[in-house]
């Protein structure tokens, strides 16, 4: 079974959304709302890679 996910879907969604629209660094965002950044790094990848 997998292990359950650290951060909820719409904190995923939130940070994707801020680091695609406005253009920060993902490091400044991750920090903002307490994520880790390589984490974000890796939503954002795939956010890119679906669409």
């Amino acid at each position: 079974m997998p292990a359950p996910r650290k951060y909820p879907d719409e904190l995923r969604e939130r940070a994707v959304r801020e680091v695609r629209t406005t253009g920060r660094p993902i490091a400044h965002v991750a920090k903002d709302l307490g994520i880790h950044k390589e984490a974000l790094r890796g939503w954002v990848r795939q956010a890119e890679a679906d669409t």
